[in-house]
């Protein structure tokens, strides 16, 4: 099975692997929603943090994943989701998010009022996993919903139709960014629900093994320079001399593809990493930062093989 290759080649535990494969044949996908198992685009990268999320994940309990930008914190909620085998519902929170969203709302249909489901609602049905996206950012009303959700008890209360008790496969992984606009701090009794992974910093080591798994046909010396670019960045940030906008490693991740496609490296990173940085001031920061590591010259050929 792929998923326990993986897992062996992270050097997990390997009485985490055998319980992980007891979870998936004690509980089965319904048909309906097999389209939602799906492998992600990354594959996560560090062993403690995976067996973290892993024994939390065997032991029913909630997650919430905390840290700074691009420390791979919705990456890991989508990889839990495939290795334990089940449908992932995305619930990305915003001012705008109530419980009608999670829940659901009344529907006429059929010449009767019908509930079309929420996120929630069908996460909590099928056991799913729900990945609670920028959870600091949930107002009140969500935030009742999710109270009552990831309570010890494991059922939902819906108002005019019934109680929805959890399926024993359902988790929820919240994730939350420090600082970002329109955040809050979380409530005591909400984070009481979860145990929680502070994500460490991308190291050189886990970005040679994501360049690795994304772009094999790339040249070793060349995909160190991009690495670089992230890291000097990500030293710069910290430093207090930019923000954390042009720390953005999906950014530099589809600068690559854009590159692979035939675009000038330049004007590839410019898209993918500089111009994300709106003040003036900064963006010179960053473009000097760029012009460092990726010469103007760069072609495509000089990056990849063949």
């Amino acid at each position: 099975m792929e998923v326990l290759q993986y897992l062996e080649v992270q050097n997990i535990n390997p009485a985490l692997i055998r319980d992980i494969k007891k979870f998936r044949e004690q509980y089965p996908v319904a048909d309906e929603v097999k389209h939602r198992v799906v492998k992600p685009m990354m594959p996560f990268y560090g062993k403690e943090i995976l067996e973290m999320g892993i024994a939390a994940m065997l032991q029913k309990e909630n997650l919430l994943l905390t840290g700074s930008k691009a420390t791979g914190k919705n990456v890991l909620a989508e990889n839990l989701a495939w290795i334990f085998g089940r449908p992932s519902y995305n619930i990305s929170f915003h001012v705008n998010t109530g419980s009608a969203e999670l829940i659901g709302t009344d529907t006429f249909e059929d010449n009767q009022v019908k509930l079309r489901k929420g996120s929630i609602y069908q996460c909590a049905q099928y056991g799913g996993f729900g990945i609670l996206d920028e959870i600091n950012m949930a107002k009140n009303d969500a935030v009742s919903v999710l109270h009552a959700t990831l309570d010890y008890r494991r059922s939902i209360d819906v108002p005019g139709y019934d109680k929805i008790e959890l399926h024993e496969a359902a988790r929820f992984i919240g994730t939350m960014n420090y600082g970002y606009a329109g955040t809050k701090e979380l409530n005591e009794a909400l984070v009481s629900r979860f145990l929680v992974i502070d994500m460490p910093d991308q190291t050189e080591e886990t970005l040679e093994k994501i360049f690795a798994e994304a772009f094999p046909d790339g040249k070793p010396e060349m995909m160190k320079q991009f690495m670089g670019l992230f890291m000097d960045l990500q030293t710069k940030a910290e430093n207090g001399e930019i923000s954390t906008k042009a720390i953005d490693l999906r950014g530099v991740l589809a600068a690559l593809r854009t590159i692979r496609q035939g675009l000038s490296p330049l004007l590839a990173v410019r898209m993918g990493v500089v111009n994300k940085c709106f003040d003036t001031f900064e963006k010179e920061i960053v473009e000097d930062v760029v012009m460092t590591r990726i010469p103007e010259e760069w072609k495509t050929s000089d990056i990849f093989e063949g």
